[in-house]
């Protein structure tokens, strides 16, 4: 299992670099700072997840302190601050799909699967984590798996082991 202090040591491509300059190109001099959001998600494209040592380098990049990086980076979900899985299963946890079993699937997931919430599986396949509302209430227990972020509705245990063999079996066949 990836250990979530585990910390990876980048150096950023001669092509990422280009990607991030031709970014902070299409902002007014002196705002690089708003070049920030598009090249999170260049650095998390690449590395799989934002670690410490790519937000100190962004950090240096854009010529802005490391926490001005933490503070972005930890506030939108959409960034991952450890490790994950090849599959992040994100089940919503909201309201909505609480009062329908999401709470229920959560606790099947973490069993099925062996790993708690944001642990990664032993052979690096799978991830989950509880996610804020997924905006497919009438359709919930919702889950969701990035990074194209295909839906799969009207959970139940069935329709999560069907979900998890099929992904493996996809593995398999590439």
């Amino acid at each position: 299992m990836l250990s979530v202090k585990e910390n990876l040591i980048v150096n950023f491509s001669a092509e990422l670099l280009k990607s991030f300059t031709e970014i902070v190109s299409r902002y007014p001099e002196g705002k690089q700072k708003s070049a920030l959001l598009p090249i999170l998600h260049l650095v998390q494209e690449e590395y799989g997840w934002v670690s410490t040592d790519a937000m100190d380098k962004v950090a240096s990049f854009l010529s802005i302190q490391p926490v001005e990086v933490y503070e972005v980076a930890s506030f939108y979900t959409m960034y991952f601050l450890e490790p994950r899985g090849k599959y992040n299963l994100e089940v919503c946890r909201t309201g909505p799909c609480c009062l329908v079993g999401a709470e229920r699937i959560m606790k099947y997931i973490e069993d099925k699967l062996g790993v708690k919430e944001g642990e990664v599986t032993e052979d690096g396949l799978f991830s989950w984590r509880g996610v804020e509302c997924s905006a497919a209430c009438g359709y919930g227990p919702v889950l969701q798996i990035g990074p194209e972020y295909t839906y799969y509705e009207n959970l139940t245990e069935e329709k999560v082991d069907q979900l998890i063999s099929e992904l493996k079996q996809k593995v398999q066949n590439t």
